[in-house]
């Protein structure tokens, strides 16, 4: 892999990240793992769920998206959500389609980016990038409820943020699991830079 591509950013706020992130889109290689992952999020639908309390369950998607975001970067991600989203329903399709939550999917595989893009990884990132995108399915899947059912804003979003606060340390130590197993593959294939070869603490 060129030596550009083995470079990390110290956060997402420089030039030189961003720069990165829309040379993704040009990157075959990149492409094709994005397309890769769309079918893995397809496939984990499939999967039974992980039931923790209540109608509050654990799915599997957001495995894959995750892995998207860090390899693929925020450019990338945010045609991925739509796609993905898009696709997902086209095949298994539920009532009718709805735009919003190919916005969630886009925005919080771009969430995952910009904490798990061009940086290492650690344990805490893991969490904040986690608690970030249960945020934004609070905030927004509360937004489209209340639109597709007429049901009370407030009510829907104390609902979901009990859920989704339910979900957050399960989720995040999926994730870590996840991580540690994936990330050293990830470098040795090049899809991400050798540094990033390893889960660290902090």
């Amino acid at each position: 892999m060129p030596n550009q591509y083995q470079n990390l950013c110290s956060n997402p706020f420089t030039v030189a990240w961003w720069r990165a992130a829309g040379e993704e889109l040009k990157r075959p290689r990149t492409l094709a793992f994005a397309a890769l992952m769309i079918a893995a999020c397809v496939a984990l639908a499939q999967v039974p769920s992980i039931p923790l309390t209540g109608h509050v369950n654990v799915t599997w998607g957001f495995l894959a998206r995750s892995v998207c975001g860090m390899v693929c970067g925020p450019v990338t991600a945010l045609v991925f959500g739509a796609a993905e989203d898009t696709i997902s329903y086209l095949l298994h399709p539920s009532g009718a389609y709805f735009p919003g939550y190919m916005v969630t999917t886009m925005l919080g595989t771009f969430l995952y980016a910009l904490f798990l893009y061009r940086q290492r990884i650690t344990v805490w990132k893991v969490f904040l990038a986690k608690l970030s995108t249960n945020v934004l399915n609070v905030v927004l899947g509360a937004l489209w409820s209340s639109i597709l059912y007429e049901k009370g804003y407030l009510l829907e979003m104390w609902t979901s943020l009990i859920g989704n606060t339910i979900k957050l340390i399960p989720q995040t130590v999926l994730l870590c699991i996840f991580f540690s197993a994936l990330l050293p593959v990830l470098a040795k294939l090049g899809l991400i830079p050798s540094k990033m070869g390893r889960l660290e603490w902090i």
